[in-house]
């Protein structure tokens, strides 16, 4: 009795421990990249961000503006205060510039995720920028 309950402790634990996420391991491609001449300072992005089971962004900033499309899976998004959403293949959520994404996952442990993301940002600014811990 006391070795099946030690393995029933060790079992819940390692499935706690596999439902964390896993930062900074998703794929970002930027497709295309163009100053835009009528808003001097400013580009816009065309980029992938594609999702392995279980993987999230960092929590983190834009300082820019950006749509999502869902191409492939779900996606897992907390912006500001709002509540967590999941978004499916066909749907899209936009963040305003200085958003804070608190979450940003594949909702799937097991089938992958992929995001096509058009950000306007400033011509100098990175893609995104990790919150404080």
């Amino acid at each position: 009795m006391k070795r099946l309950l030690a393995a029933s402790l060790m079992l819940a634990s390692l499935s706690a421990f596999a439902h964390e996420p896993v930062y900074q391991h998703e794929s970002i491609k930027i497709l295309q990249e163009h100053a835009l001449t009528n808003v001097p300072g400013k580009k816009t992005l065309l980029l992938t961000v594609d999702y392995a089971p279980g993987q999230a962004t960092v929590p983190h900033s834009h300082t820019g503006t950006a749509v999502a499309y869902v191409l492939e899976g779900a996606v897992t998004s907390r912006v500001n205060d709002e509540k967590a959403k999941t978004y499916k293949v066909g749907e899209s959520f936009y963040e305003p510039a200085g958003s804070r994404r608190f979450e940003s996952s594949n909702a799937s442990r097991t089938k992958p995720a992929r995001l096509l993301v058009v950000m306007v940002l400033d011509d100098k600014a990175e893609v995104l920028t990790p919150l404080p811990q």
